[in-house]
């Protein structure tokens, strides 16, 4: 499943065109597939939205595996593409595991946070590139790609799959629904960009 099947007609062909999921890994040749940045956008308007919303009620803060002792001082957007270049994996891992970090946090109770996300991301990808892709590295390069100990990955890895009661399956529906989710972002984006530009010609 290293890239998405794209047919006349279908309903989905649109948006994974418009995330970059079309094309093999090795295809990307003009730049990063506008998935990466699009997540990194969402992720980082939720992590945003968390935090502040755990400054002004002080609600009660719940402690996983996937949070570090201090936030990493590279953005989500940087590490993203960190992942990608180093990984080589497809660019439709990267929908898949922020479906399985939607799942985790769901089940979890967990709210996403600049403590655990860049581990939570990581560890979503590599769960995601085992599954999906016809090939992938073993724990311990991603662990390095993720700035992450060895051990970390694999504890990681372990409780996110155990989390997830192992259903790394994702249907056709909920792939079009999440790639859905993240074209919307995209054009929310897009929008606020192109009148932030008008406003300073004003």
């Amino acid at each position: 499943m290293a890239e998405l099947a794209v047919e006349a007609g279908d309903p989905g062909t649109g948006v994974y065109l418009l995330l970059g999921l079309n094309k093999l890994r090795e295809e990307v040749v003009l730049g990063p597939p506008k998935v990466l940045s699009v997540l990194s956008l969402l992720l980082e308007r939720v992590v945003a939205h968390n935090e502040m919303l755990m400054e002004t009620t002080k609600m009660k803060v719940t402690i996983t595996i996937f949070h570090a002792v201090r936030a990493p001082s590279m953005s989500i957007q940087q590490y993203i593409n960190r992942i990608f270049k180093y990984a080589n994996c497809s660019p439709s891992c990267f929908v898949i595991a922020y479906i399985y970090m939607d799942r985790f946090l769901q089940h979890a109770n967990v709210h996403l946070t600049s403590l655990n996300v860049h581990r939570l991301l990581i560890t979503s990808v590599m769960i995601a590139a085992k599954f999906i892709d016809d090939s992938f590295y073993n724990n311990a390069y991603y662990a390095k790609v993720g700035g992450v100990s060895t051990a970390e990955m694999n504890k990681m890895e372990i409780d996110l799959l155990f989390s997830l009661d192992f259903r790394l399956q994702v249907t056709e529906g909920t792939l079009k629904q999440y790639c859905l989710q993240l074209a919307k972002e995209g054009e929310r984006e897009a929008t606020k960009s192109t009148y932030q530009h008008r406003h300073k010609m004003i």
